[in-house]
């Protein structure tokens, strides 16, 4: 399950985050766990880097270019290692 976010879910931001950080309460299998971040239009806004953290296998993250005012959507998808899929979405704002 998603323990944590970063930037938090549903958060109101008055700078734009440098990436997008995940934290799992079991750690995650890299070759099946993955995020996106969308715009408004639905475009892929990530740098596309998404990947499990070698120190910490329970984190997932991706970095960001900058990003302008608005809404943006993070989608995921992991697999844990006991073999359970997670997916969830939630979305960040920046004023």
């Amino acid at each position: 399950m998603l323990q944590r976010a970063e930037p938090r879910v549903e958060s109101k931001l008055k700078r734009a985050p440098d990436e997008v950080k995940l934290y799992f309460t079991e750690r995650l299998e890299p070759a099946y766990s993955t995020l996106r971040v969308l715009d408004t239009r639905g475009l892929q806004v990530d740098r596309r880097d998404s990947r499990v953290d070698r120190a910490n296998p329970s984190l997932l993250w991706a970095t960001l270019p900058p990003l302008t005012p608005g809404t943006y959507k993070v989608l995921w998808r992991v697999l844990s290692i006991d073999a359970d899929v997670t997916e969830g979405t939630f979305t960040f704002r920046i004023e």
